[in-house]
């Protein structure tokens, strides 16, 4: 009779499959840290590649966190030789009871397929397309396709996603959806953060601020809010947070003192930006851009979007145009400057929209929130 109240009081076990984790940064990163901390009617384990060079374990704020790592990287995918072995080690190990793949990660499609045991679910937690063309996805499609067959569920971040353009769409009878969340107890003000605030405004003059947070690569299209700049006509400055491939370059692309580059921002001086800026210049330009986890961090700390329309992306279903924020014609550098100086010189047009998108966001987009559904989603698909 103890042996069978042990089992019944045994939490079922789901291992996350991520590009990344915690520390490392990200949209689709921090997604995976909250619902791995989240998650505790569960037990969760995290594998993921490392990004130090070495395969090792570590334990992240209670999580197990097994780091593999890569070879080399092709396509801007990470690849182990090794993989397969210490993978299926770790599923012997844990005994997953669902096996959650954040995607897109296509290296890792056929193994954990290979791999995965009789009875295990999986779901397929689809943060964006594969927007790799001609030969590249030709190779990749194939397992695209085999994993999507083969999940149970697929868990896709926004309505809007579930788009003819999208390979989920013809999968449409098996998803659910899981919109992310920012986590809300990073975003609060906490003491001293107003002084902050006021000391970052009047750093540049008390002037209004554009913000843009993000990694510096294409599809975040900061080349093209750089373009906006010479249209605007409001006095401000624009603020460029964090790094990447594209830094350089874009870099060589400004001539103005208006646009500043501010290197990496730590996650509490982050929070000041985000309350000291009036526009948050998020510029995105594909389907590569799902969601926004950023967009829905500086909605929620008073920084009016100005989106671009992207067809097929949860980008503007995360911000409403005319609700949350000024949504333009892609590309359209001209409009998305006049979206700017719409929202800097109303106060009244400003005001609405700071009510409305944190509005938004505390409702539908919170960390608290997301876990909730998904705790839902994976009770359900375990029948419990």
């Amino acid at each position: 009779m103890r042996i069978n109240s042990k089992i019944k009081n045994m939490k079922n076990k789901i291992l996350h499959v991520c590009k990344y984790y915690s520390p490392d940064e990200g949209g689709i990163e921090t997604v995976a840290k909250y619902l791995a901390e989240g998650l505790k009617e569960f037990e969760n384990v995290v594998v993921c590649f490392s990004t130090d060079g070495r395969s090792h374990i570590d334990i992240v704020n209670g999580i197990e966190v097994h780091r593999i790592a890569p070879l080399f990287k092709a396509f801007s995918q990470d690849v182990s030789v090794s993989y397969m072995f210490r993978l299926k080690r770790i599923i012997r190990q844990v005994k997953p009871d669902v096996i959650n793949i954040h995607c897109p990660n296509p290296f890792v499609y056929p193994i954990v397929m290979l791999l995965a045991p009789k009875g295990c679910k999986i779901v397929m937690l689809w943060h964006a397309d594969i927007l790799a063309k001609g030969i590249v996805y030709k190779l990749i499609k194939p397992f695209e396709t085999m994993a999507l067959n083969r999940a149970d569920r697929v868990f896709a971040t926004s309505p809007l996603y579930i788009h003819p353009s999208s390979p989920i769409y013809k999968f449409r009878d098996k998803i659910d959806i899981l919109p992310n969340g920012m986590i809300e107890d990073n975003l609060r003000l906490r003491d001293g953060d107003q002084e902050k605030v006021e000391e970052i405004r009047k750093r540049y003059g008390n002037r209004n601020l554009i913000l843009f947070v993000g990694r510096h690569i294409s599809y975040k299209g900061i080349d093209y809010l750089i373009k906006a700049d010479q249209y605007i006509k409001s006095d401000c400055r624009i603020l460029i947070a964090g790094r990447g491939p594209q830094t350089k370059y874009l870099k060589s692309l400004v001539h103005t003192d208006r646009i500043i580059f501010l290197g990496k921002v730590s996650d509490d001086d982050l929070r000041c930006y985000y309350y000291a800026a009036d526009v948050f210049g998020f510029a995105s330009i594909n389907k590569a851009e799902a969601f926004g986890v950023a967009l829905i961090e500086a909605m929620y700390c008073n920084c009016v979007p100005v989106t671009f329309h992207i067809e097929g992306s949860g980008v503007n279903w995360v911000s409403q145009n005319g609700v949350t924020g000024e949504e333009v014609p892609l590309y359209d550098v001209k409009a998305y400057a006049h979206a700017v100086d719409k929202i800097l010189t109303d106060d009244e047009l400003k005001n609405r929209y700071i009510g409305n998108a944190r509005k938004r966001v505390v409702e539908n987009f919170t960390d608290t929130i997301s876990v909730e559904t998904a705790n839902r989603l994976f009770k359900k698909l375990l029948g419990l």
